[in-house]
């Protein structure tokens, strides 16, 4: 399966470390690092378990991260992205492949060099908040600082930035029993950032959480992310979550990628079945952008109107072309690509909201 592999990234200025993953693996069960390279390593899931025993949470998984790239892997249960996350800064050990956060070989980091990596460049975030109860909220933000050696006021003065940076302002004092899903939440992210790391690794924080809740928490990740610009990888099974979040998305199946691609090749050129099934209900023009819907000039087209980038949404096209008497046209940079009129917005939004 071809995957797309678009690199470029728009959004804040980037900053931190960029993440390389080669060829990596993660077998679970006897001999699992002797079915690698072997026919074997071609069956499917279910009939490499029924043959050896042996059952595969990653195989031969690629993709780099840019940095300050919100990267979001995103597949259903048992699709291997939960694995691949943590294989990252090995939670999980890799069975084979290699991972590269900045200059570091993860995969070739000795244990010491591990610790330091995790307590200083790579930060978690999980769905399950472990704070501790017997801690204030400025504590639990502050806690990683201490592990570090940290004076107790030089990090209570971090962690209360950062308290200030996620609006927790008004709560140091408070204990977690005292919070909301939501705040707690909010807590477990203050506590992720306070050790100023590289990269923030998300593995479906917020898939507990009411939605509303979890929109509003959705939308802090994106406000901190134009804020400090960090690197992020973020696994959910929620596309929504993923187009609303991903500067980029990876789609998982059985522990093997099916696409990579912005939301609006995600959406617009699914590359296959699987991808077009998980794409059907997305409202299409709250995430295609004009170069999908796009058509070349006529010779009869006056070209004396609006100009709009390539890349604006439908969604926030559709106003200002329906009010236009003439065709807008759409640009890439300075070059004209090609020009978009009413026929052309109706066509998308008629389409979402035609009956099934």
């Amino acid at each position: 399966m071809t995957a797309t592999t678009t690199t470029e990234t728009t959004g804040p200025a980037r900053t931190g470390a960029g993440l390389e993953v080669r060829n990596l693996w993660k077998i679970f069960g006897p001999a699992a690092d002797r079915i690698i390279g072997t026919p074997d390593a071609e069956l499917s899931r279910a009939d490499l378990k029924a043959r050896t025993g042996s059952v595969v949470g990653v195989k031969d998984v690629s993709f780099d991260v840019a940095p300050g790239e919100v990267f979001v892997v995103m597949g259903l249960s048992g699709s291997g992205k939960s694995t691949l996350v943590r294989c990252l800064t090995r939670l999980i050990e890799p069975t084979a492949g290699t991972v590269r956060i900045g200059d570091q070989d993860v995969t070739g980091c000795s244990e010491s060099q591990l610790r330091e990596l995790r307590r200083t460049q790579v930060s978690m975030v999980f769905q399950h908040f472990g704070l501790l109860p017997h801690k204030q909220v400025i504590d639990n933000v502050a806690y990683g600082l201490e592990v570090r050696g940290m004076g107790k006021k030089e990090r209570r003065a971090k962690a209360g930035e950062i308290v200030d940076l996620v609006g927790l302002s008004g709560y140091e004092q408070n204990y977690p029993d005292q919070l909301s899903g939501g705040m707690q939440q909010r807590v477990g992210l203050a506590r992720a950032l306070a050790g100023d790391p590289q990269m923030l690794l998300f593995d479906e924080p917020f898939s507990a959480l009411d939605p509303l809740i979890r929109r509003d928490m959705q939308n802090e990740v994106i406000r901190l992310h134009h804020e400090v610009g960090k690197t992020m990888v973020f696994i959910t099974h929620d596309l929504a979550e993923a187009l609303k979040l991903g500067d980029r998305i990876m789609i998982l199946r059985d522990g093997e990628v099916v696409q990579v691609g912005t939301p609006d090749e995600v959406v617009g050129a699914p590359a296959d079945d699987y991808v077009a099934d998980f794409t059907s209900e997305v409202p299409r023009s709250h995430v295609l952008t004009l170069k999908w819907v796009m058509r070349d000039p006529r010779p009869d087209d006056d070209l004396d109107g609006t100009a709009m980038s390539q890349d604006t949404i439908v969604r926030k096209a559709a106003q200002a072309v329906l009010a236009s008497d003439k065709p807008v046209r759409v640009m890439d940079g300075d070059r004209l690509v090609g020009v978009v009129d009413d026929e052309e917005i109706l066509r998308v939004v008629v389409a979402e909201e035609s009956p099934a």
